[in-house]
């Protein structure tokens, strides 16, 4: 039994590191192109405006979506390991494309073929996780294992900045420098992870629930779907996570020109390295808010979340006059903020929710669906800021996070059924909840 006990706790460290490395990875084919389109827009060889590169991110965003949709159920039928894998050694190779071959229909299908790559990692990985760690303990790990997207957008600009503007003097390197570190990580994913303790000979963290057992009759790539769409909390989870969305990817791939456009005497580095603020305060938001949810709110995760998301509506609100203002202290100030009060709702509802109101065997497919309707929000993020003025676009995304505050709000007190919360649970009611009795 000790044995055991050692060996779970060495794989969870393990487990832990290598999927935390491989989401922090897919940053860096994904901030590749919002760095290199500084670049682009001053590239005679090849004429992109800002209405073309919003519909290349749209048709990457388009892409993330249906790929968290059909992912996260593979993830549950075969495992991350194919998928995720799969995933990282495609999205490097387009990239290395897009670095190579500068056309708007070889940009538009390496698009594409990123927005599919990159969608295998946060459903998959989630489910990863959900595997070692029982859900009495998700909403902390999670929370500080979601500062790897943080990170991932925190470093992933800078790097491909220095490489493509003071190391090369080329867009192209911002590609392909991205290219090599996700191939890297590809390489040691490979060689440490695994799907579950089972596959190292350890017992299982949690029992699935009996109806999902593989072998039952209704135990199939469609089942976990089937339940999903039966729970209303992973639905309301769902339209938030799409509310919600759309600034974060605003930020994500139009941060540095957004800047760059108000404050254009940062230079192009400072443009790309302002918005890291966002990211950095990111780091600290899941850690903080998946602690509160543990410790304050006794594994309910709503109401961090809806606390988070009326500071949030503020601070959105407020941001355009920051940089009309001129002062990069107080934008960055203000990216901080809002990368804090962003950041720890968006990891709480696309992962430990998602996990814990999916159980144990439709996570992968429950984190997939959520992060799916985030993605189609996602979609506006990255199409708003090339047809309309940073004013405009931000006074919505200001609305959508009170609206998503909103929609959480009646859902404060509900918990996800498990065996920490409720003696048994029957196979038909795997996916109830259990209201906090007050």
């Amino acid at each position: 039994m000790n044995k055991h006990v050692a060996d779970i706790k060495r794989w969870r460290v393990q487990i832990f590191a290598i999927t935390w490395l491989a989401y922090a990875a897919f940053y860096f084919t994904r901030k590749a192109f919002s760095v290199a389109k500084l670049g682009i827009a001053e590239d005679p060889s090849f004429t992109l405006d800002k209405m073309a590169m919003a519909n290349l991110d749209a048709i990457y965003l388009t892409a993330y979506a249906f790929g968290q949709f059909t992912w996260g159920m593979l993830a549950d039928r075969f495992g991350p390991r194919v998928v995720v894998l799969g995933g990282l050694v495609i999205s490097a190779a387009a990239a290395v494309v897009m670095g190579s071959y500068a056309t708007f229909p070889i940009f538009a299908t390496c698009m594409l073929v990123q927005g599919l790559a990159q969608s295998t990692g946060w459903a998959g990985l989630c489910k990863n996780i959900g595997s070692f760690f029982p859900s009495s303990q998700r909403g902390r790990v999670l929370g500080l294992w979601s500062s790897c997207y943080a990170f991932g957008g925190l470093v992933a600009s800078p790097f491909a900045g220095w490489w493509a503007y003071t190391l090369i003097g080329s867009w192209h390197a911002a590609f392909i420098s991205s290219a090599a570190v996700v191939a890297l990580v590809a390489v040691l994913f490979f060689i440490f992870q695994r799907n579950k303790p089972e596959d190292v000979g350890l017992p299982a963290v949690e029992p699935e629930p009996e109806s999902m057992v593989p072998g039952s009759t209704i135990c199939s790539i469609w089942a976990p779907l089937r339940e999903i769409l039966r729970n209303r909390t992973v639905l309301t989870l769902g339209l938030a996570y799409f509310l919600l969305k759309p600034a974060r990817y605003a930020i994500l791939l139009w941060g540095p020109v957004i800047v760059f456009e108000q404050m254009p005497s940062v230079g192009k580095v400072g443009a790309a390295i302002i918005p890291t603020a966002f990211e950095l305060a990111g780091l600290l938001g899941p850690i903080m808010i998946g602690l509160a949810s543990d410790k304050l709110f006794g594994a309910r995760r709503m109401p961090a979340c809806v606390i988070s998301l009326v500071v949030l509506t503020v601070v959105l609100g407020l941001f355009m006059a920051a940089l009309h203002t001129g002062s990069v202290l107080l934008v960055v100030a203000l990216l901080f903020v809002m990368g804090l009060t962003l950041y720890g709702p968006d990891s709480m509802i696309s992962g430990a929710a998602a996990i814990d109101f999916g159980t144990a065997k439709a996570g992968a497919t429950a984190a997939g669906f959520v992060n799916g309707c985030g993605s189609v929000g996602a979609i506006l993020g990255g199409l708003l800021p090339g047809y309309f003025d940073s004013v405009t676009v931000f006074i919505v995304f200001a609305g959508c996070a009170l609206f998503s505050a909103l929609v959480l709000l009646p859902h404060w007190n509900s918990r996800p059924a498990s065996p920490e919360h409720t003696p048994a649970v029957a196979p038909n009611t795997a996916m109830a909840i259990k209201p906090l009795r007050t």
